[in-house]
């Protein structure tokens, strides 16, 4: 037997306390639901409860059918089910497995103690479980559990899967009874197509406090209802519970190969860091050669420059060189080098007598330090000579600039000549 579910919340708000309070416990009590889809089940719980208000969110044991219990959620209570003009209340069990919202949950009918299940019933088995196209193509995460009252109320208005059976009264005397659904329902056997419930029926199974459904799971053989078995029975029970086997083997395969991706996408990830690290240690690497290259382009072009004025110079030269030795193997220095234009000629002249200066200076402090000129004659000619030298040298430091930007304009338009 089922045991006693947990007392659900009498109202919206504890209702969703109740659903906050048992998705979110850990440990061992913990409900076997992903972390990630605990949200959804709550949402979609909370969504079927404002919908159907007969439907009540509950904790209960479910017992697999090979012998494994677990604490699992159900929605418990009764759906509409409109028939023949009249709407009738038909009680189920909704059990959210393990593995759901991303598979179906199992819905069972839940008939009290004054009810049959119609036999055969294309979407009802004789246990109780509901087997509708909606629980067969459900799809995460469109599929919901308000659509699913709502296909499942479309299929039983189709085809009643309860009928109400006839109780022998224990009164002999005639009296009004209490329910009158029991004293005018017709009795039926499994052989027998009975009529649909009437709404003595709906009347019964609302008010009628039933008890916890033995359908709401596979039963051991000693705990088993002394109900009539079939063969079909027995090849139905064997052939659902190898799909559910298949299912959870199914189930558990990709939850292996779903970590393995995730490990392998880690890893991924990790390897396409390091290459973007590279590729920015590569790209910063070959910017630093190609301003190499380009430094290294424009000193080729200095070297090439001047390599070309050396030239020039040599074979302006080589013949004034050849015609001063056949004259005299004495070449005198200060006919050899000739300044090229007027501000050569004003540096050189401006060095010259700045270094005549500096000797002149360094034979005054010999002769100071000999004694042979007095000291104050020799600070009147330092001063002198000092004022002097300082012309010389700014005139050669202008003239120097001068040069400079001569020479700058020349090299621009011999780049010009070799880039062409």
């Amino acid at each position: 037997m089922v045991p006693p579910s947990s007392t659900p919340p009498p109202n919206p708000q504890q209702i969703q306390q109740f659903l906050s309070s048992v998705l979110s416990q850990r440990g061992p009590s913990a409900l076997p639901y992903s972390e990630d889809t605990k949200w959804l089940i709550r949402q979609q719980l909370l969504s079927l409860i404002s919908n159907y208000p007969s439907l009540e969110p509950k904790t209960a044991t479910f017992t697999h059918n090979d012998g494994r219990s677990v604490n699992l959620l159900q929605a418990e209570g009764t759906i509409p089910m409109p028939f023949q003009g009249v709407t009738y209340n038909i009680p189920i069990i909704i059990w959210l497995m393990e593995s759901y919202p991303r598979y179906a949950p199992a819905v069972y009918v839940n008939p009290t103690r004054d009810m049959i299940i119609k036999r055969p019933h294309p979407h009802v088995s004789p246990s109780g479980l509901v087997s509708i196209p909606y629980l067969h193509n459900w799809i995460y995460p469109s599929s919901n559990l308000v659509d699913l009252v709502l296909h499942l109320s479309s299929a039983f208005s189709r085809d009643p899967p309860l009928y109400s059976q006839r109780r022998p009264n224990p009164n002999p005397n005639p009296s009004p009874s209490p329910n009158p659904s029991i004293n005018s329902s017709m009795t039926s056997t499994y052989g027998q197509h009975p009529p649909p419930p009437g709404p003595r029926v709906a009347a019964t199974a609302a008010a009628a406090g039933y008890p916890p459904s033995p359908y709401g799971r596979v039963q051991h053989p000693q705990h088993s209802q002394a109900r009539p078995t079939s063969t079909d029975d027995a090849a139905e029970v064997y052939k659902r519970n190898a799909m559910n086997k298949l299912v959870e083997m199914v189930h558990g395969d990709i939850i292996g190969m779903r970590k393995a991706r995730e490990v392998e996408m880690e890893g991924m990830f990790s390897a396409q860091a390091v290459l973007r690290r590279r590729e920015e240690e590569i790209n910063k690497g070959l910017k630093e050669m190609q301003d190499e290259k380009e430094g290294l382009e424009q000193q080729l072009q200095v070297v090439l420059m001047n390599t070309d004025v050396l030239d020039s110079w040599i074979r302006d030269n080589e013949g004034k060189i050849k015609n001063l030795g056949k004259k005299n193997n004495n070449v005198a220095v200060d006919e050899a080098i000739h300044c090229v234009d007027v501000l050569s000629k004003q540096v050189l002249d401006s060095t010259a007598a700045d270094l005549a200066i500096e000797d002149v200076v360094y034979s005054l402090d010999k002769a100071v330090q000999d004694g042979v000129v007095p000291f104050d004659q020799y600070l009147r000619n330092v001063r002198f000579l000092s004022r002097e030298q300082f012309f010389h040298r700014a005139t050669a430091s202008k003239v120097k600039e001068a040069q400079m930007q001569a020479q700058v304009a020349n090299m621009a338009a011999r780049i010009s000549h070799f880039v062409s």
